[in-house]
């Protein structure tokens, strides 16, 4: 079993990052879904959509929203916001997704780049692609490597629920990798996470090998403009080509 498989099927993962700001992701959706122009009932994957927030907010927004993920147990909570135009199905992002041709996917908050093998990454992008209707949209919502490398924090301590989180962060060779301990109940737990230090090239030149071409590169989740040294974030937006 992968790391994430079993890592983000426990309670303690959604634990750790209970504090997500919810208000900050709708926000950046409601400014992504507005730039892309998207028309009401549009047709969107959110890929990798873990406990749902983002697909029952863009199904608010009126589009007609799908969302996939790994993890049954995520799954199985989404299954209670299901609507007819909101759907929740179990997942593996490098499998082809077997759905009517879609406007639009978003794959958001780093939920990419878990993957050892090149190939992996790779099939992601052409299972993407053979989602797509010619010239949809494929928004990949990553980190910025370089940004990573500059202000990485080796140590901290996070307390959530009454359990204290050990963190440690390092970089090994191409990926960044988080350690995480805890105990709780009398119990030690140990999990890990390992995301790849994909470069802005390295994802272009996935994209541009399926068919896409990459339009446009934000900073941040106000959208503002990226800049190599200093964006948190990295944000790509890939259109098919008709």
């Amino acid at each position: 079993m992968e790391w994430f498989e079993s890592w983000f099927d426990t309670p303690y993962y959604h634990l750790l990052y209970s504090n997500r700001d919810y208000t900050e992701a709708e926000n950046f959706i409601t400014k992504l879904t507005a730039e892309l122009q998207l028309p009401p009932s549009s047709k969107i994957i959110d890929l990798a959509c873990g406990k749902g927030r983002h697909s029952v907010f863009l199904n608010k927004l009126g589009y007609d929203v799908l969302g996939l993920d790994l993890s049954r147990q995520s799954i199985e909570f989404d299954k209670q916001f299901e609507n007819q135009t909101l759907l929740f199905h179990v997942h593996d992002m490098r499998n082809p997704i077997e759905t009517d041709p879609m406007d639009a996917v978003f794959n958001l908050f780093t939920s990419f780049g878990y993957f050892d093998n090149e190939n992996d990454d790779k099939k992601v992008f052409q299972s993407v692609y053979n989602s797509l209707k010619p010239g949809g949209y494929f928004v990949l919502d990553y980190l910025n490597e370089k940004y990573v490398r500059n202000n990485i924090v080796a140590e901290s301590l996070v307390t959530r629920g009454g359990i204290d989180f050990k963190i440690l962060k390092k970089i090994e060779g191409r990926h960044i990798v988080k350690d995480i301990r805890f105990e709780t109940e009398g119990k030690s737990f140990h999990f890990f996470e390992k995301v790849k230090l994909h470069t802005l090239e390295a994802i272009n030149s996935y994209a541009s090998e399926c068919g896409f071409e990459r339009i446009k590169i934000w900073g941040n989740y106000q959208l503002n403009e990226f800049e190599k040294e200093n964006s948190p974030r990295c944000i790509n937006l890939f259109k098919k080509k008709a």
